[in-house]
């Protein structure tokens, strides 16, 4: 019996390569062994020396563009630097600056302070002083000293002219207001002659201390120019009078 011979090739049997396949196969793989060899073959001639000047350029366009680069670094940290350093600058001379102007202000305040303490203390002294006026006026026929000592400067005398009139009205009158010469009719502290003379400084020259004693500075200032001199006067008379 004759030996069965398939028509077909099975259906998952590989594929035949015909010679022409075969042949563009080894082509297509020979050209990597050939590189291989020509890479190991070629250790000189004009392909290498253009791989070796390529390679030189490559190397000398790196070191170029690192260069620059290191330059161009160098001078952004420098420019950064030199911004940085005028920012400080200029924020401690702003600095410097509000610290000047506190400082002024804080002496205007202080000065301004001051000022207004002490316009308060010479309130508080003027206030007491017109305070104590009030009270040696209304204490006048008590203590007529004190109104002749509180109104020497409102004629120009120092006190060092208090001792001159006290001593000159302690012989007139020994400073009473109420006193009259039974002789001449002179009359009060200072001893007005006549004693109605005393009107041009109040109506209330009878019973008033301070209108007598202000009429009786006023006379001195003109006829005398000090109590001192109307008492060298008072005194080279006899009976004394001024």
């Amino acid at each position: 019996m004759a030996r069965y011979t398939p028509r077909h090739a099975p259906r998952h049997a590989a594929p035949r390569s015909s010679g022409l396949a075969r042949s563009a196969g080894s082509a297509l793989r020979q050209p990597v062994v050939l590189a291989g060899a020509a890479a190991a073959v070629l250790s000189t001639g004009g392909v290498a020396a253009t791989v070796t000047s390529g390679t030189a350029n490559a190397d000398t366009l790196t070191f170029a563009v690192d260069g620059t680069t290191s330059s161009t670094s160098t001078e952004e940290i420098k420019t950064e630097q030199e911004d940085a350093a005028r920012v400080a600058a200029d924020r401690s001379a702003t600095n410097a600056q509000r610290a000047i102007a506190a400082a002024r202000s804080a002496e205007v305040e202080k000065a301004q302070a001051a000022s207004r303490a002490k316009a308060r203390k010479a309130a508080a002294e003027k206030a007491a002083e017109e305070a104590e006026r009030r009270r040696i006026i209304a204490n006048a026929q008590e203590d007529p000293k004190a109104v002749a000592r509180m109104l020497l400067p409102e004629f120009g005398y120092s006190q060092a002219q208090w001792p001159c009139l006290d001593q000159l009205w302690i012989g007139e009158s020994d400073w009473r207001w109420w006193v009259a010469n039974p002789s001449s009719g002179a009359y009060g502290i200072p001893q007005s002659l006549p004693a109605d003379k005393m009107a041009t400084m109040g109506s209330d020259w009878r019973t008033n201390p301070v209108t007598q004693i202000r009429w009786g500075l006023d006379y001195i200032k003109k006829s005398y120019g000090s109590p001192c001199n109307a008492l060298d006067m008072w005194n080279s008379r006899y009976p004394h009078w001024y």
